[in-house]
């Protein structure tokens, strides 16, 4: 694999580092945040933009856009196959356990088929760089993945602090996740306005929504405008008419979707959409239930899927992993869990994730008996000593751990964006990257030559 050293990276955009304090004006400005909920409070806070890019060489990203299309692919046709016949437990690939106590599997989705056969839209598939140059997929989010929008705004607003960057480097331009979020959204329109869902001001994306609204020419919608009428979705306009929409790109989890399916006391869903949905009157970006894919459970078995659904190779690689759910692995991560990364499986965000190099002798104990107690909770893996990023830090230039969010788009076909977002740990001794948990992120450069 090609690499791009730090000297590389910092000459590419040595402009866009002399103005990188006023590149994250402009993100603050333009209200370029990320909000999270901690102990019961919202708090909103400015999500730090690094000016040196991430490189990525064409064939590296050739290499990756294979890899990441046939893993998408997969995915998509084990999701039909869950909620359908099941073959793939049939065959003893994946074990019941795996499906029916993953907390993602979704009863009220069982038969449905949503328009084109297609689950997951939109897919979100982190990815870290070993040292050696060798791409692992850490995750795949098939739920309502984020973070597309933030370096799509970093790029337009380096070009405007920066105007020659662009010009002078072979980058791939990144402009056109738009238009294949439009593509892939009118692809599944079964008649009406797209329309994009948001839980509204308070949730942590929701800067993104009402870009990814503006730049698809779509409507920005909360709840209390739509109402389901004759098996349809409509939204309510300002002069007492209704438009119906055909698609709906709903960012808010499976559970608050619909209070009459799901959680009955969410204030954010819309009663009978899954009715909607489930007669073909409407196309939802991402399918409620994607959430049995994306398990970290599960996710030990997609190169399986692989092979079983596509009948190939896996061409990217999932980092070692093992599930303590089975003796042979359970042993070995007893036996290694000082030097193995262990995460709960029902977590996200960064959360539930114990480097067992950090505990005490008596943490050890207890993560040990917990295992022991609820093997099926937890996935252990190797730590992969994975590449470090040139970041600025206070005017110096620095280190630290980074990973890549790929965004590929399902429509008419599978296509990955040239571009993605990758995100740092700013803290000089965490492996542990997400905005959640303190990170910052970069934009990311394909160069097209």
């Amino acid at each position: 694999m090609t690499q791009i050293d730090t000297q590389q990276a910092e000459a590419l955009f040595s402009e866009a580092i002399c103005n990188a304090s006023e590149i994250n004006e402009l993100l603050r400005r333009y209200g370029v945040k990320f909000g999270i909920y901690k102990n019961g409070v919202f708090k909103e806070q400015f999500f730090p933009f690094d000016p040196i890019p991430r490189v990525i060489s064409s064939v590296d990203f050739q290499f990756i856009e294979k890899g990441l299309v046939q893993r998408v692919n997969a995915l998509n046709e084990f999701l039909f196959d869950i909620y359908h016949e099941k073959k793939i437990v049939r065959d003893g690939i994946i074990p019941e356990d795996f499906i029916y106590l993953s907390k993602g599997y979704l009863a009220q989705c069982e038969g449905i088929t949503p328009p084109e056969k297609i689950y997951s839209h939109i897919s979100g598939i982190d990815l870290v760089q070993g040292k050696d140059g060798t791409w692992y997929i850490l995750e795949d989010n098939l739920r309502i993945p984020s973070g597309a929008s933030y370096p799509l705004i970093a790029r337009e607003l380096t070009r405007i602090a920066c105007p020659g960057a662009f010009t002078r480097e072979p980058v791939t331009d990144n402009r056109n996740y738009a238009e294949l979020l439009r593509d892939t959204m009118e692809h599944i329109n079964c008649g009406g306005i797209r329309a994009i869902l948001t839980p509204g001001r308070y949730n942590a994306a929701y800067f993104e929504h009402s870009y990814l609204a503006e730049l698809t020419d779509s409507v920005l919608v909360q709840n209390d405008a739509l109402f389901v009428e004759d098996n349809k979705l409509y939204q309510r306009t300002y002069n007492g008419g209704k438009t119906r929409i055909g698609v709906l790109y709903r960012r808010i989890s499976d559970e608050y979707l619909d209070p009459l399916n799901f959680c009955a006391d969410s204030v954010i869903g819309i009663p009978n959409l899954m009715e909607v949905y489930r007669s073909g009157n409407l196309g939802l970006i991402n399918a409620p239930g994607n959430g049995v894919a994306d398990d970290k459970g599960i996710y030990y078995f997609v190169p399986k899927m692989i092979r079983y659904y596509l009948g190939e190779t896996p061409i990217l690689q999932n980092a070692p992993t093992y599930l303590p759910f089975y003796e042979e692995d359970r042993r070995y991560v007893l036996e290694h869990l000082g030097s193995l990364v262990i995460k709960d499986v029902s977590e996200a965000g960064g959360y539930g994730v114990v480097f067992g190099s950090d505990l005490t002798k008596e943490q050890l104990t207890e993560l040990r008996d917990t295992i022991l107690a609820e093997p099926r909770r937890f996935i252990a893996q190797e730590v992969i000593d994975f590449l470090d990023l040139p970041i600025l830090d206070a005017g110096k230039t620095v280190m630290r751990k980074a990973d890549l969010r790929a965004f590929v788009l399902t429509g008419s076909e599978t296509r990955v964006w040239t571009s993605g977002l990758t995100r740092f740990s700013r803290n000089p001794d965490s492996f542990v990257v997400n905005s959640s948990q303190g990170g910052g992120f970069k934009d990311t450069w394909v160069l097209s030559r």
